[in-house]
């Protein structure tokens, strides 16, 4: 199991200094109109009392472990001299998320993806897959140039409240609780505190969208969605095709999507799709497991490589070069043997959701086997980060009680065994999907107007991907082509709302 192995970097000395002022007296006249009045003898200076403890635990934190922390000058261990500097640059932060954010490298440029939290509860749940959620996975757009904003539904997370209700995908929907969506306040209406609401369906055409009078009401309850949304064999001109569809990295999952792969093999499968198009991420042994599944060839093999900070990085190359390599696993994480299916070709479908460990199996994959990526462009996130709880050792045993604060900033960045990293602007699709708009232009990604049913062979991607096997051009990829779609601007969607959002996860160890 990968882990953080903390070292004791951290050097910043904590002690009070009682600066006394000792002055002789005087009867000394300075001039004719002012006295010196010296201080009391023994008068001493009050220590600085910090007014916030969670910013103590934010600046050491992102001291010991911050990817860029030697990048950051109010991060330098040498920074501070005493406990008072210390106290009173931390006291100039009204809040610890103003706090943490200053102390982020090149924020939004660089750094995209680090976050704090004010409640490990709703993170950790979200590791295990659990939050409260009505099942809904949606995007909003915005048609126009009003603040005015439309809802379209992804895929419908099986087993969930809203996949027994008459929703699926590609269905729209303008308003939430008779209210109209607004850039101002989607955020509210649908991923705020409210356990329930009712979403005002539409329907779009001429590029005209309209409420179509259809209401659908959705309960939020605390669901363990399951990231294989879909494992299933097409057959289509005598190859059998695997479609698997996985919308998270979640290692209580690695089981279930070992049996999953075990399943596909043992219907003599010679070809597999992966669909990662709304996948941002997650466990990094979980999508090392993946690797291996599709593989298995390459046992032991390098698959990843980590670089740390300048000091952790400095430590693991003298004392444990083996820590920064993460190879082929033939077993998970409880010991259960890999199931693989040693091919030396894979389909992979993205979109710009397609994030981080998600992008670690396109480029760890790649110098190894035929890697045929399918859609848009990827997030871009080729880092990995960690959560830190307040306690001396930064695990969550003996955390500080008297608040539920977490960091989970950036640790390390991943290259493959080439050395490929920093693809800031994601990875590039050997097949771009486009299509045309009302206005002639050319728009990347998926139609809303043609959407098509996940797993179905008509589907716009997988269509594309079933012609690369078989050699020949589909229907619904001829279709695809000819059908014209809306220019919107893409807003957030639901994925933006998770507590985990664009990640790819490492664990802390504790020693």
């Amino acid at each position: 199991m990968k882990q953080i192995k903390l070292i004791t970097f951290l050097t910043l000395t904590i002690c009070l200094f009682n600066l006394t002022l000792s002055c002789s007296k005087t009867d000394d006249v300075i001039d004719v109109v002012e006295e010196v009045i010296p201080p009391e003898e023994n008068e001493t200076e009050q220590p600085i009392v910090l007014s916030n403890e969670v910013n103590d635990f934010v600046w050491l934190g992102l001291n010991e472990v911050y990817l860029w922390q030697n990048e950051i000058a109010n991060l330098a261990d040498d920074k501070f001299s005493n406990t008072d500097e210390y106290y009173t640059f931390l006291n100039t932060y009204d809040t610890p998320e103003n706090l943490f954010e200053d102390l982020l490298y090149k924020r939004g440029d660089v750094d995209k993806f680090s976050f704090i939290v004010d409640d490990y509860r709703a993170l950790n749940n979200a590791f295990q897959g659990i939050s409260k959620s009505n099942g809904l996975d949606i995007g909003l757009v915005r048609l126009g140039n009003t603040n005015d904003i439309f809802g379209f539904v992804s895929y419908v997370a099986n087993n969930s409240d809203a996949a027994s209700k008459d929703i699926k995908r590609g269905d729209f929907f303008l308003s939430v609780d008779n209210q109209q969506l607004t850039v101002d306040n989607y955020g509210d209406l649908l991923f705020g505190d409210n356990a329930s609401y009712t979403l005002g369906m539409a329907t779009i055409t001429n590029n005209t969208i309209e409420h179509n009078g259809k209401n659908i009401s959705l309960t939020k309850t605390e669901f363990t969605e399951s990231p294989i949304h879909i494992s299933k064999v097409i057959e289509t001109q005598g190859i059998k095709v695997g479609y698997l569809m996985y919308n998270s990295f979640i290692a209580n999952f690695d089981n279930d999507l070992n049996t999953a792969i075990t399943d596909l093999k043992s219907q003599g499968i010679t070809e597999l799709v992966l669909d990662l198009r709304y996948n941002p991420g997650g466990r990094v042994t979980s999508a090392l497991a993946l690797c291996s599944m599709i593989t298995g060839q390459f046992n032991g093999d390098v698959l990843i490589k980590e670089q740390w900070n300048t000091k952790y990085q400095s430590y693991f190359e003298q004392e444990d070069p083996e820590y920064l390599i993460n190879r082929f696993p033939n077993a998970l994480l409880d010991g259960t043997s890999i199931s693989s299916l040693n091919l030396n070709k894979v389909y992979i479908l993205t979109t710009d959701g397609t994030a981080s460990a998600s992008e670690l199996i396109i480029n760890g994959l790649d110098p190894y086997i035929d890697v045929v990526q399918i859609g848009t462009n990827t997030t871009g996130k080729y880092t990995a980060s960690v959560t830190l709880y307040d306690s001396e050792n930064f695990g969550e045993t003996n955390a500080n009680p008297n608040h539920t604060y977490a960091l989970q900033p950036l640790v390390y960045k991943s290259a493959n065994v080439n050395g490929v990293s920093d693809y800031f602007n994601g990875l590039t699709p050997d097949y771009l999907m486009t299509y045309q708009t009302s206005t002639g232009a050319t728009a990347e990604g998926e139609n809303l107007l043609n959407l098509g049913t996940l797993g179905d062979i008509n589907e716009p991607f997988l269509a594309k991907a079933l012609s690369l096997i078989t050699g020949t051009t589909t229907k619904a990829s001829q279709a695809n082509k000819a059908f014209i779609g809306l220019d919107v601007k893409h807003i957030g969607g639901s994925k933006d709302f998770n507590p985990l959002r664009n990640g790819m996860y490492t664990t802390l160890k504790i020693n």
